[in-house]
C-alpha cells in the first residue's frame, strides 16, 4: 500500500511538472477565446477527454502494443485481474515497453539540453545549449547504436531483435511528436500575434487545437509513467489527478507558476533520469519501486528551491535598483 501511494503521488507530481508548458499554452489560447460557453466546454468536457480518453486510452494502447502476444482481450483484463499466466507474459515482454519509452525520454531530455530555450539552473546548461543542433543530432545518432551494442552483450540473444525494434520505435515516436510540438508552437505564435481572424480560427477551432496539443504533450507524461509502474490503473489514477490540477492551474494560477523559473529544469532532468532507469530495467537491472518517485521528488524539490531562492534575491534587489 505504501508503494502504491508513493507511485500515485510520484505520477501526479510528474504529470503536473511535465505539463507546465501545456498549461501555459492552454492559458494563452484560452485568453483569445471570446465565447464563455466555449471556454466552459473546454474546462469541463476537456477534462473528461484529457483524463479518460488521452490518459486512459493512450496507456492501454502502449501497453497492448508491447504485449500484443497475449491478445487484446487478455491485455485488457490483465490491467485489472491477477491471472498468473498473463502476468508472466507481460513481465516477459515489459523490456520492450521499457526500452522504447526509455529511448523516447532520453531523446526528449537531450533535445531540451541542446536546443530549447531555458532558464539556466546548472552551470553546464548554457555551454551545452551553445553547442546547438549539431551536437544534439550527434548524440542522438550515437545513442541508438551504443544501446544496441550493449543489448547484444547483456541481453538474451533471442530477445535482442525485439529490444532493438522497440528502441527504434521510441526514436520514431520522439521525432513524430517533436514535429507536432514545433507546428503547435508556430500556431500558438500566430494566435498570440493577433492573426486569428486572418488565419480563420474560430473559438471551436481553438478548442480542437488545444485538445490536439494536450494529446501531443501527454505522450511525455504517459510514457514517463511506465518508469513508475506497469499498472495502467495506477497510471490512470496518478496522471488523472495531475491532469485535473493542471486544468485548474490553467484558469487560476498559471501566472504564478511562471514565476518559478526552474520548474521546467526539474521536469526535464526527471525525464532524463526516468529514461535512463527504463533502459537499465530493459537490460535486466532491478530498480526498486520507490526509485522513480524519489528521483522525481528530488529533482522537482531541488529546482523548486532554486526558483524560490531566485525570487527572494530579485525581491531583495528591487528596492536597491529603485534607489
Amino acid at each position: 500500500m505504501f508503494d502504491m501511494i508513493l507511485v500515485v503521488l510520484g505520477l501526479c507530481a510528474f504529470e503536473i511538472i511535465s505539463s507546465i508548458d501545456n498549461a501555459v499554452v492552454n492559458a494563452d489560447v484560452l485568453g483569445t477565446i471570446r465565447d464563455e460557453k466555449v471556454k466552459k466546454f473546454f474546462l469541463t468536457w476537456g477534462i473528461f477527454f484529457a483524463i479518460f480518453v488521452v490518459r486512459g486510452v493512450l496507456p492501454f494502447v502502449i501497453f497492448f502494443a508491447a504485449n500484443a502476444n497475449v491478445g487484446f482481450a487478455n491485455a485488457l483484463t490483465a490491467m485489472w485481474s491477477g491471472d498468473p499466466a498473463v502476468k508472466h507474459a507481460i513481465e516477459e515482454s515489459s523490456p520492450l515497453l521499457l526500452m522504447g519509452g526509455g529511448m523516447f525520454l532520453l531523446l526528449l531530455c537531450l533535445h531540451w539540453l541542446f536546443l530549447e530555450k531555458k532558464n539556466f539552473g546548472l552551470t553546464l546548461e548554457e555551454p551545452l545549449q551553445r553547442l546547438g543542433s549539431i551536437w544534439f543530432y550527434s548524440f542522438a545518432s550515437v545513442l541508438l547504436p551504443v544501446t544496441i551494442m550493449i543489448a547484444q552483450r547483456v541481453v538474451d540473444p533471442s530477445k535482442v531483435t525485439n529490444l532493438i525494434l522497440a528502441g527504434t520505435i521510441g526514436y520514431c515516436v520522439f521525432f513524430i511528436t517533436d514535429g507536432f510540438k514545433q507546428n503547435a508552437e508556430m500556431m500558438e505564435e500566430r494566435l498570440m500575434e493577433g492573426q486569428t481572424h486572418d488565419a480563420g480560427f474560430s473559438d471551436w477551432a481553438k478548442v480542437l487545437f488545444l485538445e490536439i496539443i494536450d494529446l501531443t504533450f501527454s505522450f511525455d507524461g504517459v510514457i514517463g509513467a511506465f518508469a513508475f509502474t506497469l499498472s495502467v490503473p495506477l497510471i490512470l489514477l496518478g496522471n488523472g489527478l495531475g491532469a485535473v490540477i493542471v486544468r485548474q492551474l490553467t484558469v487560476s494560477n498559471v501566472d504564478r507558476i511562471k514565476k518559478y523559473d526552474f520548474l521546467k529544469n526539474g521536469a526535464m532532468y526527471s525525464i532524463g533520469f526516468l529514461g535512463l532507469m527504463m533502459v537499465l530495467e530493459a537490460f535486466g537491472v532491478h530498480i526498486p519501486t520507490w526509485g522513480s518517485p524519489v528521483i522525481t521528488f528530488i529533482m522537482i524539490g531541488y529546482f523548486f528551491y532554486r526558483s524560490v531562492q531566485k525570487n527572494i534575491e530579485q525581491t531583495t534587489l528591487q528596492p536597491q535598483d529603485a534607489v
